[in-house]
C-alpha cells in the first residue's frame, strides 16, 4: 500500500508528530547501505529535471515558479518512497526507541 503521510501507517499509529518522525529517522539509519543508496539515488533523480529546468529558465519569475513547484512537488514524490523503503523497518524502530520494559 502507497502512504502518503506519516498519520496513515499503522506501524506508527498512538504516536505523535515527534515521536513518528523520530521513528522514521530512526529506521532510515538502520536501512542497509543498498537501501540506502538507493533511496538516495531516487531522490536525486526526482531532484535534476528540475533543476535543469531551472537553470535553462529564461526568467527570473520563471526560475521561481520552477522552484516553488520543485519544493511543493519534492515531498508528495519522495515521502512515498520512503515509506516504502522504511516500512519493513518501522517496527524495530519504535522498539528501539520506546522498550516495553520503559512502559
Amino acid at each position: 500500500m502507497l502512504y502518503w503521510n506519516s498519520q496513515s501507517l499503522p506501524e506508527l499509529s498512538g504516536l505523535n508528530f515527534r515521536q513518528r518522525m523520530a521513528v522514521i529517522r530512526r529506521a532510515s539509519d538502520l536501512l542497509p547501505v543498498p537501501k540506502k543508496l538507493l533511496l538516495n539515488l531516487l531522490k536525486l533523480l526526482v531532484l535534476i529535471p528540475p533543476f535543469m529546468a531551472i537553470a535553462r529558465s529564461s526568467s527570473i519569475s520563471e526560475a521561481l515558479l520552477l522552484a516553488l513547484l520543485l519544493v511543493l512537488i519534492y515531498p508528495l514524490l519522495t515521502r512515498p518512497l520512503t515509506f516504502i523503503l522504511v516500512g519493513p523497518l518501522l517496527s524495530k524502530a519504535r522498539q528501539q526507541l520506546n522498550p516495553p520494559d520503559a512502559e
